[in-house]
């Protein structure tokens, strides 16, 4: 079973994405370019990534001196990836781009991340490089930026440390300028960090020349005190080895020394790591670089980024899209675990026909699919993955509208992409994981161990309600901040993408009901938000934001599912259509209906939970 049909139909026939040739950035464009991208990009997935998942999972990395040794497999995959355009697929042609929208480069990445998401492909690397091409001064753009889109050089983003986890305001990474002169390097202001940095994805490994750090770390104040807050974060570029001017190793080694890798449940092709900046593994002066901060070389060196105190907002660039791409890396293991159950259920015999009584022996017994319980769950894995797929790719939609849209559709997308991000990245780490759960449960016995598939899928997708902000994170963040941000204007404008999704459907026999449910959903979803905040306490309005960005996900997706349907039921009636009709059925009838109890909660701001003494438990 392919993924290259649903691409096609969310991509040309739902999102019409043809039609941004129509634009200057885009006019060298085609739908016959956009089709030989995700033609070469399927068909690196077959041939490099598939055949390898089980390989890295298996094969973990390991550390042999001061190296990590990764299979041949993740150095080929690397490789080839990087030859195909990939990392600098939207940036400009005249440093070496394919002005591709964004969209077509998510939907190509899609073939990567359901072949083997832990081998990895660009997303780290592309989003660092992407940041710096928005706050690196020109020499950081060309000599780090540039040499990460042609693939020399791989990116990270260093921003927990074991003693902080997400609370980046308590992170005490320090960063001191490097002597005198400091500010004149041309690769920026050169300071020496100190600190250590944990769950580092990429962090250490042999795949490429280089690997870049994008750092957090704070600057102290004349009493030598670390500023409090997060307005106290600077950003630093650290290079695991140090580059001159024209971006040419100088033979240096950064005082970047891995200090372990973590064991993890899933994502094992992918090394995660504990790092240790400026320790003195490798000391580092001479070559042009200042003493240190004892005279002798301690001190990773490294470049500020933007404005001294202003580095969270810049971090920020590379954090959105690492959230989005996150969910997009859930989205594609929930539709890897669908895929195979689906084969399995068509394949695996087992009971007997309920409509000839289900126990007559000398009836022949019939496949799984047969069965209303296991149709019931591969028809929920069709709901969230593909639902979820039509999420990531319309908020790469509104990427593309934000940057080449005429300035007001500019602004509703930046906006509505705002609102939808906490969206797309928690929503399919949660659902699209209970995709996998479903996916091992129609496998039965043969689910929970290693022969099949679908139990790797599910170890690989437990990690995405984690990483790039937990999900509690991403529920505080929408709640708090996301559809209060402008007034709720992002809200409104969301609303307003949603009514004009329901006037168009109201209009169909089929769809009606659905529309009906669909404004019913957003009423509550408006009450519940006013009545969060009613008290204009914090601590009331957020006890139970999880519950809340639960209800508005359903909710979205539900939209999705009905923009998805009216164009399902215009087309051709093949199966593929029916099976979208479906799916949008099932969300309706199985799925929407769970917001109302999500949102008692919220609306009535329960503290069951919140104020719950400590001993209780």
């Amino acid at each position: 079973m392919s993924l290259r049909p649903t691409v096609d139909f969310l991509l040309y026939d739902w999102l019409g994405v043809q039609t941004l040739i129509q634009r200057e950035r885009f006019a060298d464009h085609s739908r016959e370019t956009f089709d030989a991208v995700l033609d070469t990009c399927e068909r690196i997935a077959r041939e490099k990534y598939a055949p390898f998942n089980r390989l890295v999972d298996i094969q973990e990395p390991y550390v042999d001196g001061d190296k990590v040794i990764l299979p041949q497999a993740t150095k080929d995959a690397w490789d080839a990836y990087a030859a195909s355009g990939m990392l600098s697929a939207a940036q400009d042609a005249d440093v070496g781009g394919m002005q591709l929208p964004y969209t077509v480069e998510s939907a190509g990445n899609a073939f990567f991340a359901m072949a083997s998401v832990s081998m990895g492909a660009g997303m780290l690397t592309v989003g660092n490089a992407n940041l710096l091409m928005a706050h690196g001064t020109p020499l950081q753009r060309e000599v780090f930026a540039l040499n990460a889109f042609s693939g020399r050089f791989s990116g990270t983003m260093c921003l927990s440390e074991p003693q902080a986890g997400s609370s980046l305001s308590d992170i005490a990474t320090r960063a001191v300028p490097d002597g005198e002169g400091f500010e004149a390097d041309p690769l920026g202001a050169r300071y020496r960090l100190r600190g250590n940095k944990m769950w580092i994805s990429a962090g250490e490994h042999e795949l490429t020349e280089n690997i870049v750090h994008l750092v957090l770390a704070k600057i102290p104040g004349p009493d030598g005190k670390l500023p409090p807050g997060v307005k106290g974060i600077s950003l630093f570029i650290v290079p695991k080895k140090l580059v001159d001017a024209q971006g040419q190793l100088t033979g240096v080694r950064n005082d970047v020394a891995l200090a372990g890798l973590n064991h993890k449940c899933g994502w094992r092709g992918t090394t995660n790591t504990l790092l240790h900046f400026g320790e003195g593994r490798f000391p580092v002066s001479g070559q042009g670089i200042g003493p240190g901060l004892d005279g002798h070389g301690a001190g990773a060196v490294g470049y500020l980024v933007g404005e001294p105190g202003k580095g969270l907002g810049c971090m920020f660039h590379m954090m959105n899209e690492a959230r989005i791409g996150v969910g997009m890396a859930a989205t594609l293991l929930g539709m890897a675990g669908y895929h195979a159950s689906l084969d399995y259920a068509k394949n695996r015999p087992q009971g007997r026909s309920m409509s000839a009584g289900g126990k007559d022996p000398s009836q022949p017994q019939v496949r799984i699919i047969e069965h209303a319980d296991v149709k019931r769950m591969l028809l929920a894995q069709k709901a969230y993955c593909e639902g979820a797929l039509a999420l990531a790719l319309y908020c790469a939609r509104l990427v593309d509208e934000q940057h080449t849209g005429a300035p007001d559709a500019a602004d509703d997308a930046r906006l509505l992409l705002e609102v939808l991000t906490p969206i797309a990245k928690s929503w399919p780490s949660e659902w699209c994981l209970e995709a996998n759960s479903l996916a091992i449960q129609i496998h039965g016995g043969y689910g929970y161990t290693r022969d099949f598939p679908v139990e790797q899928y599910w170890r690989d997708n437990r990690l995405n309600m984690i990483h790039e902000g937990t999900h509690g994170i991403q529920a505080m963040d929408l709640l708090a901040r996301k559809v209060l941000m402008q007034n709720g204007k992002g809200l409104q404008l969301l609303a307003a993408r949603m009514h004009g999704t329901m006037e168009r459907a109201i209009q169909e026999p089929g769809l009606t009901l659905h529309a009906n449910a669909l404004a019913q959903a957003l009423q509550q979803i408006d009450s519940a938000t006013q009545a969060a905040w009613a008290t204009g306490q914090p601590t009331e309005a957020l006890a139970n934001a999880v519950p809340y960005m639960q209800a508005f996900g359903h909710t979205v997706l539900a939209w999705v599912w009905l923009d998805v349907a009216l164009v399902a039921l215009k087309a051709p009636a093949t199966a593929a259509q029916q099976g979208r009709l479906a799916a949008c059925r099932f969300f309706f009838h199985y799925e929407l209906p769970k917001i109302g109890a999500w949102l008692q909660v919220v609306s009535t701001r329960d503290m069951t939970c919140a104020k719950l003494a400590e001993e209780a438990f």
